[in-house]
């Protein structure tokens, strides 16, 4: 689709699991072309596991559209190849092992001063200084040094976040920033570095407890679906063994809530209650009455009450309540000549087509596209 905001854009990602092929594939998905470097075993995050007709689902979810070069940098030949790529890309992006793409040729710095309007974004696990920064970083050890597990899930044995949040997250900021870094060479004619960290990601999403912790009463303690520093907020259980899980925001929906759910208007000026500081001081007490009532109610007619008191609700889904799930949108993508349906891109933009583009092969479009398919650089 030629109206596709990144048409045009030439974009070499020398990556591996996660992070760099998040940011590479949402590119992709935007318009730009993306040739992903892969050694002739293949990117590792292929063999996590075999769910999608003997594809890896990580492989699916973020490789689409991209196109697959094999090379072995361990090779001159396939380093000059390499070489060749970056020289026509408007953007180069690795997340190799720390220093490893540098000692192989392709360090930013280097790549910048010989290529002036190329935009670099390296990803790393913890930046490029400090004494960590040589540490390898998989998702968990940094959800763990970064104090998520620490304020995650519910007291017990530790347990990590279901989903991969800090690869997540930075492949997101690194997505923020290759587009950043686009537009500011609009205005100056220059490429410029992104640097983004798996740590550094996690630190931001850690902003609230850790202010909490460095200028409040302290760091939040794991409370599993509550929240600490909002009630109600949390799951009650219902007459039919179903949970329900609620939300109260502000002083209004306290008191709809209380009338109309509780069946007790009267409680919204207790003093226990009155405020959103007393209700969590006062939580036992607090989710005491409100599961007292709950447990009368079938999920059905507590919902109906939520609904009616305009009180934010949800339920406990499974993956499967997901897949179902009446909100959910999918797009088609096809794996092995068969449709699949995976969840569409969180926004919804005029330039989306009706199916994802296929995943690729192993080294599927050879040693070295054709040089003169690839578009023209610009001068500098």
């Amino acid at each position: 689709m030629d109206s596709k905001p990144l048409n045009g854009i030439f974009v070499v990602a020398l990556e591996q699991a996660v992070a760099a092929p998040f940011c590479s594939s949402r590119l992709a998905d935007a318009g730009a072309r993306v040739i992903k470097i892969e050694r002739p075993t293949g990117d590792f995050a292929r063999g996590y596991d075999g769910a999608v007709y003997g594809e890896s689902s990580y492989f699916v979810w973020i490789n689409r559209g991209k196109e697959s070069v094999a090379l072995d940098l361990t090779q001159d030949e396939d380093k000059a190849r390499l070489h060749a790529l970056v020289a026509q890309a408007d953007v180069f992006i690795q997340n190799l092992a720390p220093g490893a793409a540098a000692r192989l040729g392709f360090g930013s710095d280097a790549l910048r001063e010989k290529f002036p309007r190329l935009v670099t974004c390296d990803i790393s696990g913890y930046g490029e200084s400090g004494p960590l920064h040589q540490l390898k970083a998989y998702d968990l050890l940094v959800q763990a040094e970064s104090g998520l597990v620490a304020v995650s899930g519910a007291p017990g044995p530790w347990g990590r976040i279901g989903v991969s949040i800090c690869d997540i997250t930075a492949g997101m900021n690194a997505l923020i920033g290759v587009q950043q870094a686009l537009l500011q060479r609009e205005r100056t004619g220059r490429g410029s570095g992104v640097k983004v960290s798996l740590f550094d990601s996690a630190g931001d999403l850690m902003a609230v407890p850790y202010l909490q912790a460095r200028y409040g009463a302290g760091a939040p303690e794991r409370v599993g679906l509550k929240h600490p520093s909002i009630a109600p907020y949390g799951s009650f259980a219902c007459s039919d063994g179903r949970e329900i899980v609620l939300s109260i925001q502000n002083e209004r929906e306290w008191a709809s809530f209380c009338g109309t759910v509780l069946g007790d208007a009267a409680l919204a000026a207790d003093a226990r209650f009155a405020g959103n500081n007393a209700r969590t001081r006062n939580r036992p007490e607090l989710e005491a009455i409100i599961q007292a009532v709950f447990g009368e109610l079938t999920y059905a007619e507590a919902a109906d009450r939520l609904t009616e008191a305009q009180t934010a609700y949800g339920a406990i889904n499974s993956v499967h309540d997901l897949i179902s799930h009446p909100q959910l949108r999918t797009r088609r993508m096809t794996v092995h000549g068969r449709t699949v349906e995976v969840p569409a891109l969180p926004y919804v933009m005029e330039w989306d087509e009706p199916q994802f583009a296929p995943i690729p092969a192993i080294g599927e479009h050879g040693p070295l596209p054709q040089v003169e398919a690839l578009p023209a650089k610009k001068a500098a």
